[in-house]
Order: structure tokens, then C-alpha cells, then sequence
């Protein structure tokens, strides 16, 4: 590889070249192997080991692999990928079921969540513009190929849940004073809002919220930690949305 070739993968750990390129990294076997047969055009691979099959991989030294991989231990394989472009049709919030995350900002809560809705069906996660980027390369690992079925969005949450609320579409968070999750009568359909790993739920985004959920802890009068991991939180609450209605 040459040293621009070098630089060029490198910079794409920065979101502002991820955007200007409209590219993203992608690594190991699995997980390009999943890309390679998906929807989605890459742009480049290089692999350090003899026996890849991809006749369209470049093969590089272990040393170069390493200078351009963004784990602390590098695969043998990566991508340079295009990144999808998807477009919101919020006419159809009010059918199904649908994730809002209000400012989770670690890469691995995020890639955490995106991994549960491909899991439990969820086509669609909406992010506040203050979340972490979906194509950090944490998040895309984290994801497990998940980012391949799933579609992310980044848009105003305020503006997006104050229409959806307005318009009759149930709009769901989790608080400390809500009503026990497992009791509450839910629905197949509507916005399950996620808050950031501290500050939980925003003051701007929870004036929106319809129905305010919580999860109890166990036994129910002996409460130990603060709250629940926001990645822990959101498979408890969306598995309990799907078991309602299995």
C-alpha cells in the first residue's frame, strides 16, 4: 500500500471524512463476507492472509493491515464501503414499530441497539443529530451486520415526535415514575423513545411522550443500581413489546 493509500483508509475514522467520502470501514471475515453478498457497493478490499476466496481483494502485509485497521486487534480483513442512503417515510410511524434514540453517544450502546431491532424486527431507528455516528467503526462492529437490514436515521427528534404525537401515533419512553412495563397495556405499534446513557430522556424530547414505561427492578420494593444500561434497557422493553404480541 502506499502511504497515501494508508492515510486515505485511516481518515476514515473521522465522521467529517466519513461524510465527505460517503464512505465507511468495515472489518473481518464475517462481516464483509455479509457485505459482499448485500445491497450495499464496496469500494475496496484488502485482507493480510493467502486464503481468501475474493478474487477482488488486495493483498497486504500484516504490518500494513495493522496501520490501517481501526481495531486494537486487526482482522486479516477490510472493507471500504459506500454507505447507504435511506429516506424516512414518516406517513407509515403510526403502523409499526419504530426506535427513537435521544442522544446515545457510545458507539457500542449505539451498535448494541441498531443489533436488537435487526434481532427483534425493528426495520427502522431513528437518532437524535446528537447521537454517535452509525458508521463509526465501533458501531459497525457492534452491529454484527446488522447495520445491513437495518435502517438509521438522523433528524430533529423534538420535531419528529412532536408530529407523530399530534398525529395519534403512541410515543413510548422509560422514567423512574412510569408505569410498570410489564402491567401497561402496549401496543403492536408506535415509538419507543431510548435516552442517553446519563441524563436519560431529554426535557425537549419527553413533552412528547405519551406513555411513560418502567422497568422494575427485582424485588420490586429493593431497588439497586440507579437505572439500567440503555443497550440492557431497550432489549428488556422491546422484548416485552414482541412477547404482547406474538
Amino acid at each position: 500500500m502506499t502511504k497515501a493509500e494508508i492515510q486515505f483508509v485511516r481518515s476514515l475514522a473521522d465522521k467529517r471524512a466519513r461524510d465527505e467520502q460517503s464512505l465507511f470501514v468495515a472489518e473481518g471475515e464475517k462481516l464483509v463476507g455479509e457485505i459482499r453478498s448485500s445491497y450495499l457497493r464496496i469500494r475496496k478490499i484488502y485482507t493480510s492472509t493467502d486464503s481468501l476466496p475474493w478474487p477482488e481483494a488486495e493483498h497486504v502485509t500484516a504490518a500494513e493491515m495493522g496501520r490501517i485497521s481501526m481495531l486494537k486487534t486487526p482482522s486479516s480483513v477490510l472493507a471500504v464501503v459506500e454507505k447507504p442512503h435511506s429516506r424516512l417515510d414518516r406517513s407509515t410511524l403510526g403502523s409499526r414499530l419504530t426506535l427513537a434514540l435521544d442522544g446515545v453517544q457510545n458507539p457500542g450502546n449505539l451498535g448494541t441497539i441498531i443489533r436488537l431491532a435487526d434481532w427483534w424486527g425493528i426495520s427502522d431507528v431513528i437518532c437524535s443529530e446528537d447521537c454517535a455516528d452509525c458508521f463509526n467503526p465501533k458501531v459497525v462492529q457492534a452491529t454484527m451486520g446488522a447495520i445491513l437490514r437495518v435502517r438509521v436515521h438522523y433528524t430533529s427528534l423534538d420535531a419528529l415526535l412532536a408530529e407523530a404525537s399530534a398525529g395519534g401515533v403512541p410515543v413510548y419512553g422509560t422514567f423512574l415514575d412510569g408505569d410498570d412495563i410489564y402491567a401497561a397495556d402496549l401496543t403492536p405499534n408506535g415509538i419507543i423513545v431510548m435516552g442517553n446513557e446519563g441524563r436519560g430522556i431529554s426535557d425537549t424530547c419527553a413533552r412528547h411522550i405519551t406513555r411513560r414505561l418502567f422497568i422494575p427492578p427485582y424485588p420490586r420494593d429493593c431497588r439497586g443500581s440507579e437505572s439500567l444500561n440503555v443497550a440492557i434497557a431497550t432489549a428488556v422493553v422491546c422484548a416485552e413489546f414482541r412477547r404482547s404480541f406474538s
